[in-house]
């Protein structure tokens, strides 16, 4: 199997967002008599989706679509997630089902749900079809003592994420929300912070998914000792997520990169995907003009990536649970800032609301019965 991708070819496609069309927006928006500023924040969002759409005015949002990479480390047997929790395939059975958080929230806000195996803990025929078509492996290592993957297989996961890209970019998504679905997937979101922001492991360490004191001096440990292992790697990027990444993280890092050079913007969700932003702006320095960071987790390793990223999380909703629930919260924000500032004829009527059913008569006490009588 071929082990080797060329990163240097992304520097050359990405290409920042049409300026152009961020000026036109914002001249659009001065003609609708608006007092500088009147809009808030939502005049910089329509300016940005103007950008990355290069359109002026800028066209509502039509085709969102929640995208979950989905993987297991082996770091999560040393006990550093949250005892009990379900398993990342039951998750994804539950996203399936439509009754996971995301599920519902993504009906409510009009987007559509994808998850993706690449690299989950359980049978590749676990899932429906579609679902594990790009998977690379079972699990990924434990990177405080081995390799995560292989060099080939980092090759393979990073290609999947570029394939779904284009899948995504061919189909008309018009923004993606991404997420992540795992185990284990924080602690190795706090080493690949850790390694290329040059911080020890206490400044990087969160509780992830709610994680007691006991359990959070394990999972420091561990990010220690997988930091370790990531410094000797940190000019080559592949080799850094082969070493302390996994299959889902190089396959974000690709999707990430790939995205940009298609000119498809993308919410990020919570401290996975900062993670893979900041492997990918190692690669290309323009691709972050082309994301959003779309809520703050509470994570330090988060934050850190962030101002790496130069990046301001549009919410402060501290939602740690990921699943693409930080992005997709994100997403009414956005429609709204496009909706605005779009070309009235151009922004869909709302479906008229279904009338409520009648309630019954409610049955009220008589008198007599108010004062004990009946």
């Amino acid at each position: 199997m071929d082990t080797t991708v060329d990163l240097d070819i992304f520097s050359s496609l990405v290409e920042r967002p049409d300026e152009s069309a961020r000026k036109a927006a914002e001249e659009h928006r001065r003609e609708l008599d608006l007092p500088p500023g009147g809009l808030g924040a939502l005049e910089e969002l329509g300016a940005w989706l103007a950008s990355v759409q290069g359109a002026a005015p800028v066209r509502p949002i039509a085709a969102p679509k929640v995208l979950l990479f989905a993987g297991d480390h082996g770091v999560a047997a040393l006990g550093v997630s949250r005892p009990g929790a379900r398993s990342t395939a039951e998750r994804i059975h539950a996203v399936l089902d439509g009754t996971a958080p995301v599920a519902l929230l993504a009906r409510r806000y009009g987007a559509a749900v994808r998850v993706v195996d690449i690299a989950v803990d359980a049978d590749a025929d676990a899932f429906p079809d579609g679902v594990s078509r790009h998977r690379v492996r079972r699990g990924s290592g434990r990177i405080d003592v081995e390799d995560a993957l292989t060099a080939a297989e980092a090759a393979a996961a990073f290609r999947a994420g570029t394939a779904i890209a284009d899948e995504e970019a061919d189909a008309g998504t018009d923004l993606v929300l991404l997420g992540d679905l795992g185990s284990g997937s924080t602690t190795v979101a706090s080493v690949l912070i850790g390694a290329l922001c040059g911080t020890d492991a206490a400044a990087v360490t969160g509780r992830g998914s709610g994680v007691d004191d006991r359990v959070w001096m394990v999972k420091c440990a561990t990010v220690r000792d997988a930091l370790r292992r990531a410094r000797p790697v940190l000019g080559d990027q592949i080799a850094l997520l082969a070493a302390t990444g996994g299959a889902d993280f190089a396959a974000l890092t690709g999707f990430l990169l790939q995205a940009a050079v298609r000119r498809l913007p993308v919410v990020l969700d919570g401290v996975v995907s900062a993670a893979c932003a900041l492997v990918a702006q190692r690669v290309a320095f323009r691709a972050p003009e082309w994301w959003r960071a779309g809520q703050d987790s509470g994570e330090p390793a988060q934050a850190k990536a962030y101002d790496r990223l130069t990046l301001s999380p549009l919410q402060q909703l501290g939602v740690r649970t990921g699943e693409g629930i930080g992005s997709l919260l994100a997403l009414p924000l956005l429609q709204a800032a496009s909706d605005a500032l779009a070309e009235p004829s151009a922004v869909p009527a709302a479906a008229p609301a279904a009338p409520a059913a009648p309630r019954p008569p409610a049955k009220l006490p008589s008198a007599a019965e108010l004062l004990g009588l009946g």
